[in-house]
């Protein structure tokens, strides 16, 4: 559809009996619950995504010291269950959505303090951008939570969370709950008060199970739909992130683009995404790098997790600094560079599996669509 349908000169050229009844069947139409098509194919059809998210930055410096303050007055328990402040995207109305299908949040845990367990069908994860000394307990497995990991909570697993230490804590949560909700998928339930093992082993039961780059154990051959492996450590994501830019010095081909290097984290059941519904990757762009422009069917969010530079979306240019976090709506144009004589290491999440399963992905990069 090329042009939308001009109802005004469609009524105009209407007798007065003719407008009187196009006017009573329009009253009709909404008596009884109904729509027609031809009154809003420019919003049911648009010719491209036309979002009603908006790109938009948040600023690590201020939402740290609002959480902090959330920390001294709001308690961790039963009822609230999550010290978890949801980032709300400016153009959806208010909802604690950072976009039409994704939640992130920053949670707070105080020195000594517990989250109680329970689970939900939504699937999540926690990323770390400083602190140390919070351990995870997923389905019974104590995961420890350090700077620079991955930390999955994959739907239907109970999970809850101890500060074992005698400082605070905060993360990136980051889930799928508008796309739940929206499609009346949510279940949720209550589990134990504290959490079902408190020990602080250095690595998980999982990861000395599934951690073992190119080997799988013969005990678990069968795929899963989530990864078994719920913690991805910063040592390993940085080395892989700094031997692709040390290939590309030697003249190899291994980055994502010139100076930028990218990984996927990844199932190790399946090589696919670590959930269902949500991607997780993470980029370096060396000093003086700029990525390509793409636009891309979904919605993404960024955390900075170190060094300086600017993520332009639509066009306009916002500076970024370690923790900061901006979300990318669907189809809206981005990228990202360097600045201050300093590298930008970035984490996203996205809900691209999804588009991609149900056959929406669609990008351009520089221009040129794929």
């Amino acid at each position: 559809m090329n042009e939308e349908l001009d109802h005004a000169n469609v009524a105009q050229e209407m007798t007065p009996e003719e407008s009187a009844a196009l006017d009573a069947l329009y009253r009709d139409f909404a008596a009884n619950h109904m729509n027609p098509l031809w009154t809003q194919t420019g919003d049911l059809m648009p010719m491209h995504p036309k979002p009603r998210a908006v790109p938009h930055l948040w600023k690590w410096s201020t939402l740290l010291p609002l959480a902090e303050a959330a920390g001294a007055l709001v308690p961790v328990g039963r009822g609230g269950e999550r010290r978890a402040i949801g980032l709300a995207n400016p153009g959806l109305g208010g909802a604690a959505y950072v976009s039409p299908t994704l939640w992130a949040a920053i949670q707070y845990l105080g020195p000594r303090e517990v989250a109680p367990e329970h689970r939900h069908a939504q699937n999540a994860f926690r990323f770390v951008v400083e602190g140390e000394g919070v351990w995870t307990v997923v389905n019974g497995d104590p995961v420890r939570m350090s700077r620079g990991d991955l930390l999955l909570t994959p739907g239907w697993h109970f999970h809850g969370h101890h500060n074992d230490s005698d400082a605070p804590m905060a993360w990136l949560d980051g889930l799928d709950i508008p796309f739940s909700q929206t499609n009346d998928v949510g279940f949720f339930e209550f589990g134990s008060d504290r959490v079902t093992d408190a020990a602080t082993p250095a690595f998980s039961r999982g990861e000395r199970l599934w951690a073992h780059p190119g080997l799988r154990p013969l005990s678990q051959l069968h795929e899963t739909v989530s990864s078994p492996l719920c913690a991805f450590r910063w040592t390993h994501t940085d080395r892989a992130l700094a031997e692709q830019l040390a290939l590309e010095d030697e003249g190899h081909p291994a980055t994502y683009g010139p100076g930028h290097a990218g990984l996927r984290f990844v199932n190790p059941t399946t090589g696919g995404d670590v959930m269902p519904t949500i991607r997780c990757e993470f980029h370096r762009l060396r000093q003086g790098a700029v990525s390509a422009e793409r636009r891309e069917v979904g919605s993404s969010v960024f955390q900075v997790f170190d060094g300086q530079g600017a993520a332009v979306l639509d066009g306009a240019r916002h500076r970024l600094e370690k923790g900061d976090l901006f979300v990318v709506p669907s189809w809206v144009p981005w990228s990202v560079e360097t600045e201050d004589g300093a590298g930008l290491d970035l984490f996203r999440f996205s809900d691209a599996p999804i588009m991609e399963r149900l056959g929406f992905m669609r990008s351009m990069v520089d221009g040129e669509t794929r």
